[in-house]
């Protein structure tokens, strides 16, 4: 579950400023942007009966997604094309096969009119059936055309009603179809059977599942996901991390993924000029069931291995992804500077991730390195700059002028007093 305010989620998160949302330099030899058409998101809302419980801060399923539509609406990218599909919205009968074909195109995928998309998100009311199936199958069509990146977000209460139609086969199905497409899902019912199915149907076209239960997490968790379809797509290069430094591939700035057994490190070698900085960050992704608490390690050391710096995040098992970062900036060489022009930086990842009693072990867990070198800080404009000197000359003027401000309130006061007790 993730509890992220709006300013964080827009700038993204963990690490955020760097998984994913870090710019690379032309002719990067990896991960370069492809695509040209705008991004498109279908975000479908589960808009069964059983959305009119009331168990989310105090309001209804209904409420609480409709308050986190439109402020999601106010804060979508103008780049981005979006729509909403509806599942459950308008037959409330009884009759099975009619339930499972009630899904409908609540608003086109298209540039978007937030007024008029707010307009159509009022107009709401849970209704009836959970055709989860159908409605991924019409919402992936809904997202036809284009080479930008596709998504779509389910927002559901409960497990699709319309079986045999198994939604994690029409996930995998549309995966298939080798169209670009990503499937997110959110479940607002802390249910282990709904969270399986909609771990399988994230799954199967490399999505996330998220569980919330308070409708803050809802609006940050669909914002972040609308504002990183914004995002250039990246097409990851596979490496394959080894066991020591001395071994480790040599990347550049670039998106690479990789996977991680239980209980392993990865290392990967990156060489850092002098005056650069290093950008890194990696995110471990729980494809299977695994024990709750844990964690990823990233850490920045020297070929000997000192450790620079390091990045961790920890985790209850409560979002299938964990991330973070770190920065490393090394500083100009001086002319008459034993130190070598460039540095190679050794990245070691670790996760604390343990597999559930009977879950395979291999292979590892998917995990995803974003590296960039780029110029360093100028050191005109760095806070350090200024040095210890200037601090300690600014802290004295303000002692100072405090002290005599505080020297003359005193005179004028007791002046004062004076002044009237005489009258």
């Amino acid at each position: 579950m993730i509890r992220k305010k709006r300013p964080v989620a827009g700038a993204c998160a963990l690490l955020a400023a760097l998984t994913a949302g870090l710019a690379f330099p032309a002719g990067a030899a990896a991960g370069e942007p492809t695509g040209q058409s705008a991004p498109k998101v279908n975000l479908v809302l589960d808009v069964s009966g059983s959305m009119r419980a009331k168990d989310i801060d105090g309001q209804s399923r209904m409420a609480a997604a409709k308050q986190a539509f439109n402020e999601v609406l106010d804060a979508t990218p103008e780049q981005v094309e979006l729509g909403i599909r509806t599942l459950g919205a308008n037959y409330p009968g009884d009759d099975r096969k009619e339930g499972c074909k009630d899904t409908a195109q609540l608003y086109p995928v298209g540039p978007l009119d937030r007024t008029e998309a707010k307009t159509a998100v009022a107009t709401l009311t849970p209704t009836g059936w959970t055709p989860i199936g159908p409605a991924l199958l019409k919402a992936a069509d809904d997202l036809d055309g284009g080479d930008g990146s596709k998504r779509i977000v389910l927002i559901t209460d409960g497990e699709d009603t319309c079986a045999p139609l198994d939604p994690c086969e029409v996930a995998r199905e549309i995966a298939a179809r080798g169209i670009g497409l990503t499937i997110d899902t959110m479940g607002l019912v802390p249910n282990t059977k709904l969270s399986r199915q909609l771990s399988c149907i994230a799954e199967a076209t490399g999505g996330t599942y998220t569980s919330i239960e308070h409708q803050d997490e809802l609006t940050d968790r669909v914002n972040e996901l609308v504002d990183r379809a914004a995002e250039p797509v990246v097409t990851p290069v596979a490496t394959q991390g080894a066991d020591s430094c001395a071994k480790a591939p040599a990347l550049e700035s670039g998106l690479f993924t990789d996977r991680e057994e239980f209980g392993q490190q990865r290392w990967y070698r990156v060489e850092l000029p002098a005056g650069q900085e290093l950008r890194a960050s990696v995110s471990v992704a729980a494809d299977r069931a695994v024990r709750p608490d844990h964690g990823v390690l990233l850490r920045a050391v020297t070929v000997h291995g000192r450790e620079i710096v390091r990045g961790e995040a920890t985790g209850n098992g409560r979002t299938d992804v964990l991330s973070t970062g770190l920065r490393y900036p090394k500083p100009e060489r001086d002319d008459d500077s034993d130190q070598p022009a460039t540095e190679v930086v050794c990245l070691v990842v670790t996760h604390s991730f343990s597999a559930d009693s009977g879950v395979k072990t291999t292979p590892g867990l998917p995990l995803e390195l974003t590296v960039d070198v780029v110029d360093g800080p100028d050191g005109s404009d760095d806070v350090a700059s200024f040095g210890l000197g200037r601090g300690w000359w600014l802290l004295g003027a303000l002692l100072v002028t405090g002290f005599v401000a505080g020297l003359l309130w005193g005179w004028l006061s007791r002046l004062r007093f004076a002044v009237w007790r005489t009258n």
